[in-house]
């Protein structure tokens, strides 16, 4: 009679905790919106094969995407399976809105105010910048800050979050692999967004809104699913050396290609900005799957590096200064915009971004988020006062009934 051995239920790296090969890739994303804006800015991307890639490595945003999919979403499908509490929703916006918001403010001032290309901007610019609503706003995308559709994008996805939650809540037990073949159909529903008529105003896309980025999201919540219960097979393909890399390379070079559209910031095709997208979402599942579904305690050599470590977390400083930096990164080389040189740009654009996100996580994020951990711990302190005063009045009543 044949063995049969009893199943072990697989442990895997992003089940929990801090992992920090994520934070190195958040990093790396940084980077990789860097590198795109710098080539679009000094007129690289070009119809050639390479002018191509660099416009393509906009696709760092969907690693962004994926990153904060698969960060928020992990409590829910935690929660789905009675492996923790339901997340606090109070609690969870209060700590996105410090997480993005003072540091975004000081950047959106700090351009509208110095940068030459953004001063004189109108109250309705001022408006729709500081309330992150420039994609809904006609022509508020201003020099400085045209990185920041994406963050419009990403708040949107954090408010709208709970919701979500909230609609899968019942998938919960028994019911939990229904969980992700939703998330997929809603993922691959959200393909055919452009090819929705949404009337909006002149200067306003509705190709920029959150809709059409769900898969983007999606890549990272299932693979927050995955790595609460995660299925054999596809920890296994995770697992295979270079799989998922050549995956993401495939996918890249699928994007860069004529089937996704044309380079630059043109308007694409509604089948175009799907194929865009699809390839997106491949990316950033395939970049991070080997991290979130590794062994427990195996980190990345490079993304889990002190240096990637350090990037990461500047990461959403870097993301908030460098198309500003850039564009003071022109004057100081004494070079035009899109007349070449995109090497230069990019080495002086890289070193000046980092000192300049390192200053704003010092002085600004880290502050943010340490003035809402004494807030938080002050407001637990009173609570646990309150609550023990009233036990200890409700003791002695009783007591003294009983006497």
């Amino acid at each position: 009679m044949k063995n049969v051995e009893p199943k072990v239920p697989l442990a895997v790296a992003g089940s929990s905790g801090f992992l920090p090969g994520c934070e190195g890739m958040r990093g790396a994303a940084a980077l990789g919106v860097l590198l795109t804006h710098v080539a679009f800015q000094t007129g690289s991307v070009t119809e050639s094969f390479w002018g191509r890639v660099w416009g393509r490595f906009d696709l760092a945003v969907a690693l962004f995407f994926a990153l904060s999919g698969f960060l928020l979403w992990r409590q829910h499908a935690r929660a789905a399976r009675g492996l923790s509490a339901s997340p606090s929703t109070g609690r969870y916006l209060r700590h996105r809105i410090v997480r993005i918001m003072p540091a975004y403010i000081v950047v959106v001032c700090a351009v509208l105010l110095l940068l030459h290309e953004a001063r004189g901007a109108s109250a309705t610019v001022w408006w729709a910048n500081l309330t992150l609503m420039q994609v809904f706003v006609p022509y508020s995308l201003v020099e400085g800050l045209t990185q920041m559709w994406s963050l419009s994008v990403e708040l949107a996805f954090y408010l709208l979050l709970p919701l979500f939650g909230w609609g899968l809540w019942r998938l919960r037990g028994e019911a939990a692999r229904w969980r992700v073949p939703v998330i997929v159909t809603i993922a691959v529903l959200s393909l055919a967004w452009k090819y929705i008529p949404v009337p909006t105003a002149d200067g306003v896309h509705h190709d920029n809104w959150l809709p059409g980025y769900l898969s983007w999201f999606a890549a990272g919540m299932i693979l927050a699913e995955f790595a609460t219960a995660p299925p054999p097979r596809m920890v296994r393909l995770a697992r295979i050396p270079m799989l998922m890399p050549i995956v993401a390379v495939c996918a890249i070079g699928i994007a860069a290609s004529p089937l996704a559209g044309p380079p630059g910031l043109v308007d694409l095709e509604p089948l175009e900005y799907a194929v865009k997208i699809l390839c997106g979402a491949v990316m950033g599942y395939a970049l991070l799957a080997p991290i979130v579904l590794a062994e427990p305690g195996r980190h990345h050599r490079i993304l889990a590096s002190p240096t990637a470590l350090m990037l990461g977390r500047w990461s959403y400083a870097l993301f908030l200064w460098h198309v500003a930096v850039l564009m003071v990164t022109f004057p100081i080389l004494g070079v035009p915009q899109f007349s070449g040189y995109m090497f230069p740009v990019l080495v002086l654009t890289v070193v000046l971004s980092v000192a300049v996100a390192s200053v704003s996580y010092a002085l600004v994020e880290e502050p943010a988020r340490r003035a809402l951990l004494r807030w938080e711990t002050a407001r637990a302190e009173r609570y646990r006062r309150q609550n023990g005063n009233a036990e200890t009045a409700t003791a002695a009543t009783v007591t003294k009934a009983s006497a």
